[in-house]
Formats: structure tokens, C-alpha cells, sequence
């Protein structure tokens, strides 16, 4: 073989090298956990794995806990309020940024700015905050306002409803930076063409504008979905689950059985469920995206 030939070999070579040892790693590491997981979730596993086969009774104790219904009812309460919070907010704030205001710029790091920090990081800011003694209701006291009180953290029945304030804060940035491409994305032409037809304000927006922001509404509710069904950090951090399980999630549900009540077969069940949800949520989007660009 000349040598020029083996260079060409070695340059068609050379981006499999580089990229193989991270492929490794995402396969191991991340596909071989889950298959893993999957497993556990059919055997007897306590304390440590075993590999004795239960067949689908971890599934069937799962779904006979209260704990696991009420940790999905605080997920479904969460979820919602937590997805319809950010896309309003997110778009609201995307039309307004869209309207070319000055220092643009600056109010949408600004806004974005929340989605650099950790869940953690959050949660931590959002509990001192809202803790009675030291946060909001505190502060509103020295001023001399002594009949305000805010104590929803400390609240069951009012607990979940900080979540969604912390979780709507550190998100609606990112759903505004959709929204905004979406807005910046659609044809200068057709929105002349519905001004001159007397489309305008309002109606130009709900007729108009927001139809043609179904692929970015698309995306949000994935991104918001998937970021809902997998909380933890940011719970542990502003709650820590409580007070008793008033904001216990699928999350701290799975970590709790398999590393504090060394229910490792339950955990295990409990993560796969996660799992076949968000994949609900995400295959049919990919096949969709697929689809579109096939047929495009």
C-alpha cells in the first residue's frame, strides 16, 4: 500500500479512534447501568445485588406501597403546575423580548442566568428563602409588617407548591430562549402579509405567532418533562422530601428504598418505571424528528 493511501486510511480512521473511547464509556456507563438496573429489578436484591430470580414481584409490592401513589400523585400535582408555569411564563417573556427592547441582551443572561446554577444550588437558595425564620417572612416582620406569614414550606398540603416556584424559576429562561428562536425564526413576509390583513395585537398572535411555535412548544414539554419525572437534587435540597412525604417525588422515592431501606429489588423497579416514562415521553418526539427530516 502506498503511502498515501495509508494516510487516507488512517485520516478515514482517526475520528472512530477519537471517538471510541467516549462511546465506551456512554455504553458501559450509562446503557450497561440501565440494562443493570432492569435486571435488579427482577431479583430479590436487599442490601447488596443478588441473583436470585422474583420474576414481577417487586413490581407488584411497588404498586401496593402508599408510598409509591403518594409519591406519583405529588409528581402528577408538580408536574403540571411546573410544565404550564414555564411554557406561559417562558413564552410570555419571549414575546416581550421579541418586541426589540433595549438591552436585550442583558435581561436575557439575566433570565438565562438561572439555568447555570445546579438544582442543588437552587433548592438551597429557594429554602432559605422561604424558611419562616430566616427568609421572606422573616425579613417582611423587621420591616414592621408582623401579621404576614409565609410558611408554605413548612406546610404539607402548601410544601409541593415551592417546588414548582423553584423549579418555574431556575427553568423559565431556558423555555424563553426556545420560545424566543421560535419568535426570531418566523418569516418577516407572513407577518406583514397578516398585518395588511388585518390581523394585529393579540389576534396576530394567537392566529398567527403561536402555531408556528409548535415545534419549539414540542421541545419544552419534553425538556420540562423529563426534568420533572427525574427530580431529586432539587428536592433533597429544598425539602429533603417533607414534611413527611408531602413532596416526595418517584426520585427520592427509588433512592430512598434502594440506599436507606436497603430495598435494592424495589428500588431497582421503581427506576425502571422512571425509565419506561420518560422513553414514553421521548420516542415518540425522536420518531417524530426522524420522520420529519426522512420526509423534509
Amino acid at each position: 500500500m502506498s503511502a498515501e493511501g495509508m494516510a487516507a486510511g488512517l485520516q478515514r480512521l482517526m475520528p472512530r479512534l477519537v471517538f471510541s473511547p467516549s462511546l465506551s464509556l456512554v455504553l458501559i456507563f450509562i446503557y450497561g447501568f440501565i440494562i443493570y438496573s432492569i435486571y435488579l429489578s427482577f431479583t430479590s436484591s436487599r442490601i447488596l445485588p443478588v441473583n436470585d430470580w422474583a420474576g414481577l414481584a417487586n413490581y407488584l409490592r411497588l404498586f401496593k406501597l402508599p408510598h409509591w401513589h403518594i409519591a406519583i400523585r405529588n409528581l402528577a400535582v408538580f408536574g403540571s403546575l411546573y410544565i404550564t408555569f414555564c411554557i406561559a411564563l417562558g413564552l410570555l417573556l419571549a414575546i416581550l423580548l421579541d418586541q426589540k427592547i433595549r438591552l436585550e441582551g442583558g435581561i436575557r443572561a439575566v433570565l438565562l442566568y438561572p439555568m447555570a446554577l445546579s438544582f442543588i444550588v437552587t433548592g438551597t437558595a429557594w429554602k432559605w428563602l422561604l424558611d419562616p425564620g430566616i427568609g421572606l417572612e422573616h425579613s417582611v416582620h423587621l420591616l414592621g409588617f408582623t401579621n404576614f406569614h409565609f410558611g408554605w414550606i413548612k406546610d404539607g398540603g402548601l410544601a409541593i407548591y415551592t417546588l414548582v416556584i423553584a423549579a418555574v424559576w431556575h427553568t423559565s429562561g431556558f423555555v424563553m430562549a426556545l420560545f424566543l428562536a421560535g419568535l426570531r425564526g418566523i418569516d418577516e413576509e407572513v407577518l406583514k402579509a397578516a398585518r395588511i390583513d388585518g390581523a394585529a395585537g393579540l389576534r396576530l398572535y394567537t392566529r398567527i405567532v403561536i402555531p408556528q411555535l409548535r415545534p419549539a412548544l414540542f421541545s419544552a414539554v419534553i425538556v420540562l418533562t423529563h426534568l420533572a419525572i427525574k427530580s431529586y437534587d432539587l428536592v433533597i435540597a429544598l425539602t429533603g422530601g417533607g414534611p413527611g412525604r408531602a413532596t416526595e417525588l418517584p426520585a427520592t422515592f427509588m433512592y430512598s428504598y434502594t440506599f436507606t431501606r436497603n430495598q435494592m429489588g424495589i428500588g431497582a423497579a421503581a427506576a425502571v418505571i422512571m425509565l419506561m416514562t420518560v422513553a414514553a415521553v421521548m420516542i415518540p418526539y425522536l420518531h417524530a424528528e426522524t420522520d420529519g427530516r426522512r420526509h423534509g
